[in-house]
């Protein structure tokens, strides 16, 4: 038993989702934190502010993380750093040209947008972003090498070391927006300069970068880019939209954000096994081993869906007290409205592993055209949903419902293009999945008999 206790915990599916499960953990005690620290107001604006962030972070990022782990999952040691000192050059000049957009705009039009949290956005993320590249450029090589380990760390040390500061901002310093979000860029600082050091980053593969490898990620990334940017917006159109609407405005953005942030937990296993799914699928799809790629996307999809089932039953059926644990007696008023939306978001969860693994099946097929093409169509679909709800119905219940629509045309679109590529089975995923719980049990048994 002890030694099947210790193969578990250095296996790399089991470390991905350590490494998620504590990233969310920590994110969600400093949300519970950040709903008592601050009003609904300023609340509302500090969820503006990190829902811009996550966007630009996504446009950044989705040029070179997505890439990396695809081309570096296959090269020798110098191509791996040649990969990743050009995408340590590419993020620079992306940070440049945030710099040259952004901070002229803070400067001319901030007293006209002083009243909401884009301020915020314009004023700090031109540094944010700068600090931020080196912990978020080594998470993405880390992840092609399977690392989730050094991973586990460096979410550790960031995010850790914020909720410390909430603690210490709720119990003794009760700073404000503007302080908590330079304590959010020290946290990042402090997670780079670990990657520095441990040279995990790609600063000093910068003079190893080559046109050609630049290129290669320039004409991958400049389609899971946009897949990147849209699937960010799939989720923070619905704040921005809230955010226009005279009548919702910061406040039901600080409501829409508790049921929201239940949401990470529904990923939590979704992006831990997709962190592993990505680089065997892209491995067999550089092989041309399709028998072996239908293999692994049907028990991966399978296996999440399978999993996801009992704890977003459960979810559901306790939605007013998780909404109680999040907000706090503040928002008992509303606990109704956010009760029934969070129950949408149980839905949602359901439908969300078949709709993400057809996104990185397509990835990993090297077609980021396709998957592009099928974030798009839902992000149409989502912001006519958005308008509709905010500035016709004016109820979060409706936006909440968009999600669903939008996730139910990313799974048939994800499977059209999917199936044109590998003539998909439906049922297999299922069955597979199941399988996988089965093999792990049988696995067991015979290591604590054997």
């Amino acid at each position: 038993m002890l030694h099947f206790i210790k193969n578990l915990v250095k296996e790399n599916n089991f470390l991905s989702l350590a490494g998620n499960l504590s990233f969310s953990v920590f994110g969600l005690l400093s949300f519970i934190i950040l709903t008592r620290s601050l009003n609904k107001s300023d609340f509302g604006d500090f969820v503006l502010f990190t829902a811009l962030c996550t966007t630009v972070d996504l446009f950044r990022f989705g040029l070179t993380r997505t890439a990396i782990t695809r081309f570096v999952s296959g090269s020798d040691e110098n191509e791996k750093r040649q990969f990743l000192g050009s995408s340590f050059l590419i993020g620079l000049i992306l940070i440049g040209l945030c710099l040259v957009i952004l901070t002229p705009a803070y400067i001319f039009f901030s007293d006209a947008i002083a009243s909401n949290g884009y301020t915020y956005f314009l004023k700090w993320y031109p540094l944010m972003a700068l600090v931020s590249l080196p912990w978020n450029n080594a998470i993405a090589f880390l992840q092609a090498e399977q690392k989730f380990q050094r991973i586990l760390w460096l979410t550790t040390i960031n995010v850790g070391s914020f909720l410390v500061f909430l603690i210490l901002n709720f119990f003794i310093f009760h700073l404000g927006v503007e302080e908590i979000i330079i304590a959010q860029i020290a946290t990042n600082i402090l997670a780079s300069a670990v990657s520095i050091f441990k040279k995990w980053d790609g600063l000093t593969d910068i003079f190893s970068s080559t046109r050609e490898t630049i290129l290669k990620l320039f004409h991958f990334g400049k389609y899971s880019m946009g897949t990147s940017l849209g699937s960010s917006l799939l989720k923070s159109a619905d704040t921005f939209i809230i955010g226009l609407s005279p009548v919702l405005g910061s406040t039901g953005i600080a409501l829409y954000a508790i049921p929201m942030k239940f949401t990470e937990f529904f990923e939590i296993p979704i992006r831990s096994f997709v962190a592993t799914a990505f680089p065997k699928m892209a491995r067999v799809s550089m092989l041309n081993d399709i028998a072996g790629f239908k293999k692994i996307f049907y028990t991966y999809s399978g296996a999440i869906t399978i999993l996801l089932v009992p704890f977003i039953v459960f979810a559901f059926v306790f939605a007013a007290e998780f909404i109680w644990i999040l907000g706090g007696s503040e928002y008992k008023d509303s606990a109704d409205l956010i009760g029934n939306v969070f129950r949408i978001f149980c839905i949602y969860g359901i439908l969300l592993p078949f709709d993400r693994l057809t996104g990185v099946a397509l990835d990993s097929l090297n077609k980021p055209k396709s998957n592009l093409y099928k974030v798009l169509v839902m992000l149409t679909a989502n912001v006519i949903g958005d308008f509709i709800a905010v500035f016709v119905f004016k109820s979060l219940f409706f936006v909440a419902l968009a999600t669903v629509v939008f996730t139910l045309i990313g799974m048939y679109f994800g499977y059209y293009f999917l199936n044109r590529e590998i003539k998909l089975e439906f049922p297999e995923v299922f069955r597979h999945g199941w399988r996988f719980y089965t093999d792990a049990y049988n696995s067991f048994l015979n290591r604590k008999h054997g």
